[in-house]
């Protein structure tokens, strides 16, 4: 049985300590702009998802990815976002494959693929973002 919240989207929030360094830091470095804005707060829109960004006394853990982005070509988005100045975050976990900031991951949700590539790096409010490539590795 379904429950309530199962055919409702999900939105991810991100808490932010200033909003003015926030929207330069997704405008600039990202090339995200807000499609709307309201006191406190700015809406992103990105494919058919959404985040917000919101003004927030409390600060970001980071110590786990916060929203992570789906791409195509993790290789061609991580050289584009060291282009315009993002900084990629070093992984460091016994077992995994690392090349260039990015990690292979041997599994995958089954519907996504059999693998992922993954990378890391934090926005300007602390907030732990991720860049993630579905792999489909032959049997």
């Amino acid at each position: 049985m379904a429950g309530p919240l199962a055919a409702v989207r999900a939105v991810t929030k991100l808490p932010v300590q200033d909003l003015d360094r926030a929207r330069r830091f997704y405008r600039d470095l990202l090339g995200l702009e807000a499609v709307e804005e309201r006191a406190g707060g700015l809406r992103y829109v990105c494919g058919t998802t959404e985040f917000h960004l919101f003004r927030s006394s409390g600060a970001a853990s980071g110590t786990s990815t916060q929203i992570g982005f789906e791409v195509e070509d993790i290789d061609e988005t991580v050289a584009a976002l060291r282009a315009r100045g993002v900084r990629f975050e070093p992984f460091d976990i016994a077992g995994f494959e690392i090349e260039n900031d990015i990690v292979d991951v041997p599994d995958n949700y089954p519907s996504k693929g059999s693998g992922e590539r993954g990378a890391f790096f934090r926005d300007s409010e602390g907030n732990l973002l991720a860049l993630g490539q579905a792999t489909h590795r032959s049997s």
